[in-house]
């Protein structure tokens, strides 16, 4: 079977139930920041060893992140329905690895922070600041078609780009690498001028 159909040469693709957009619709450029994310998730996947804690986590992000993606290319006026999973439990699972991740991180979450530091660290960066730029598109979809975005995939994406940021301090840490201040979070900031 050839990978190419053509049909995707006057700007337009299929979409969940048959129906066609063009690329350039909120729909497909949200699943496309998605998917540019779950592409760098795979090379910060290949960056680490095989038997690296972070490899199983990151896997079932993946596959969530692609069966977020079914649903989300399927138009709220679609009369066939998705038999792909809901990864219903994204935001608590996110939430649960941030807190184990937390713990053991030497230092509080208090500052903004320039990205890099290492390879891994880099590259949770990129993929958080790519999730951010899907929840963007997501939010302009959720306005266009409402009905298409269920709940938990908005919840998902934004705890998602939190929990990448805490595993580019995690690495930082674990590396006895120094984080690269910029200033302190607003809320620090108001209340440290608070007398």
């Amino acid at each position: 079977m050839k990978i190419y159909t053509r049909k995707g040469d006057t700007g337009m693709t299929g979409v969940f139930g048959g129906k066609r957009e063009s690329k350039d619709s909120a729909r497909i450029e949200c699943n496309g920041a998605l998917d540019e994310a779950n592409s760098t998730i795979g090379l910060l996947r290949c960056k680490l060893e095989n038997d690296d804690e972070w490899q199983a986590n990151l896997h079932k992000i993946q596959k969530d992140l692609m069966d977020m993606m079914s649903h989300l290319a399927r138009p709220s006026d679609s009369k066939k329905e998705n038999p792909n999973p809901r990864p219903t439990d994204g935001a608590d699972f996110c939430e649960q690895w941030m807190d184990e991740m937390e713990a053991n991180i030497s230092s509080p979450s208090d500052y903004f922070l320039l990205p890099g530091g290492n390879e891994i660290s880099a590259l949770c960066h990129v993929c958080r600041t790519q999730i951010r730029r899907g929840e963007r598109r997501l939010v302009t979809l959720m306005n266009e078609d409402p009905d298409s975005v269920e709940e938990y995939v908005i919840a998902y994406i934004n705890r998602l780009s939190d929990l990448f940021f805490t595993m580019a301090r995690a690495e930082m840490d674990k590396a006895g690498v120094a984080e690269e201040k910029w200033q302190l979070f607003l809320y620090k900031r108001k209340k440290k001028k608070t007398p």
